[in-house]
């Protein structure tokens, strides 16, 4: 009798955790999910966000793993080059797979073939920063300054090739004015030498500058005003239409991933993301949830590829 029922536990054992593999898409062992810049930046929290709401929607543990360094590339290259079983996500950006595929000629991976892209987190606007105790009130005065004097005027950023630099390359060339940009390492050195006067501006992310109670947003790159910069103008409305340019993050994995898992992936992100209590969060970041499926985001990346490229060939931009 009790070797029957000793069977009879074993043979229904697996039924009993069934259900928790069909919710994760066929395994119960953690998602490592790589951010591949260091703790702290908009990239991080945008990470453990969508962390926190895979875990929730597929019931399946997610740990994060900060591997920073050469602008995203290490750690997207160690998420290219793991298996495609779904367990390993980087969250892919506008730097790892857009700007930094057009400045470093030494890619390790190629940012389509070697990913599959499964579902944008968030799409980030950039701001140009000033001192709000300085001289520049809008944006005519300081491109005004610049036409001084060529290189007079110096604008920040958090480093060469990054997309800070891209777009300061682009207000120089859409205005008809030299700016001269100085690179950083990341954006909150750049706004203490704002703040001392040893730049005029910086430009970066909205979430790493907005809240900063000392600077002046004099324009922002999104179609729109941002929900929580309502009086910051749009640089498409002070007749720069061509610098609608946000800072895109998502998930992505290995080439070769079982669609069906990358769709089960996206769903999870998607409903997540577009939660009341996410909205506001995003809001935060100056963005909004967004609904973008797999072949969505996918397309995303590939359209942003060749304008980055025709940017920084034009404005002959180098990581040197």
């Amino acid at each position: 009798m009790r070797r029957r029922l000793l069977l009879a536990a074993t043979l229904a054992a697996p039924a009993l955790v069934r259900p928790a593999f069909a919710q994760s898409g066929g395994s119960n062992r953690p998602i490592r999910l790589v951010v591949p810049f260091p703790p702290g930046g908009t990239v991080d929290l945008l990470g453990r966000l969508a962390a926190r709401e895979l875990e929730a929607g597929l019931g399946q543990p997610v740990v994060v793993d900060n591997r920073a360094g050469a602008g995203g590339m290490i750690g997207s290259d160690n998420v290219a080059k793991s298996p495609p079983d779904g367990l390993h996500l980087v969250v892919s950006n506008i730097a790892s797979h857009g700007v930094g595929a057009a400045v470093n000629r030494t890619m390790p991976y190629d940012p389509l073939r070697d990913f599959t892209h499964i579902g944008l987190i968030a799409a980030v606007p950039t701001a140009l920063g000033v001192a709000r105790d300085g001289k520049y009130e809008t944006l005519a005065q300081f491109l005004a300054a610049a036409r001084v004097s060529a290189g007079a005027v110096k604008v920040g950023s958090s480093g060469n090739g990054t997309t800070g630099h891209a777009k300061t390359e682009m207000l120089s060339r859409m205005a008809g004015v030299e700016l001269l940009h100085v690179p950083y390492r990341g954006a909150a050195p750049a706004v203490l030498d704002v703040l001392a006067g040893q730049t005029d501006g910086v430009m970066a992310a909205v979430a790493d500058i907005g809240r900063n109670d000392k600077l002046r947003l004099l324009a922002i790159t999104s179609a729109e005003r941002a929900i929580r910069w309502p009086s910051v103008p749009t640089f498409a409305e002070l007749q720069f239409p061509g610098l609608v340019a946000n800072n895109w993050f998502g998930l992505s994995g290995p080439a070769g991933m079982d669609p069906a898992v990358a769709a089960r992936i996206n769903a999870a992100l998607v409903r997540g993301l577009n939660t009341p209590a996410m909205a506001e969060r995003l809001a935060d970041l100056g963005t909004r949830p967004n609904q973008m499926t797999a072949a969505d985001y996918t397309a995303l990346v590939a359209a942003e590829l060749p304008r980055w490229a025709q940017i920084v060939r034009e404005a002959n931009i180098r990581v040197d």
